[in-house]
């Protein structure tokens, strides 16, 4: 059994279906389609392979099977949640329930697909784990680019600063710390 199925073509793309399922075929069936559709894949057969290789900052989506022997997709959903991952999680089963569905949305998938489910439902789900994770990473991208510059402020500017976003006028913000409206509006 293959540790990981790669191909070399993988790294040209900047998002990355990853596949975690202990059932071979599943692996294979899976990669087989995702290709075809253009797709970089990478498949692994337990959770715990994908979680010892996982880097946080890749881009894409991540297809879990629920039930693995080891730790399963439930737990390493759960692992994942925990380090505040931006990677969406669909989470299939061959053995679906609605309280396992249930939990498995409020611990943050994406979606939850019953086995078997079409070819074009798996790739539609892809498709919108995509569109969120594109999203996820840009609201990061200005959370950090705001948290750098706002590192760059002055204490008083820091000061003004939370007073602006409050909306208070200038003149309020000049009197209730005592500097003239003019420092305010220089600092703001």
């Amino acid at each position: 059994m293959p540790k990981q199925i790669q191909d070399s073509t993988d790294i040209n793309y900047q998002q990355t279906i990853f596949v975690v399922d202990d059932e071979p075929d599943v692996r294979a069936a899976l990669r087989l389609l995702i290709k075809s559709v253009g797709y970089s894949v990478e498949c692994f057969a337990s959770a715990d392979e994908f979680f010892n290789q996982f880097e946080a900052d890749r881009k894409g989506c991540l297809i879990l099977d629920v039930r693995m022997p080891g730790m399963s997709g439930m737990d390493l959903q759960e692992k994942l949640a925990g380090m505040e991952t931006l990677l969406p999680v669909i989470m299939i089963s061959g053995h679906g329930e609605i309280p396992m569905a249930v939990k498995a949305v409020q611990n943050g998938a994406v979606d939850f697909l019953q086995k078997p489910f079409s070819d074009q439902e798996l790739l539609d789900r892809i498709s919108q784990a995509l569109a969120i994770n594109s999203k996820r990473h840009d609201d990061y991208d200005i959370k950090n680019n705001v948290q750098e510059k706002y590192n760059t402020l002055t204490p008083r500017e820091r000061e003004i600063f939370s007073e602006v976003v409050t909306g208070k006028l200038n003149k309020v913000i000049a009197y209730e710390l005592n500097i003239s409206t003019r420092t305010v509006e220089i600092h703001r």
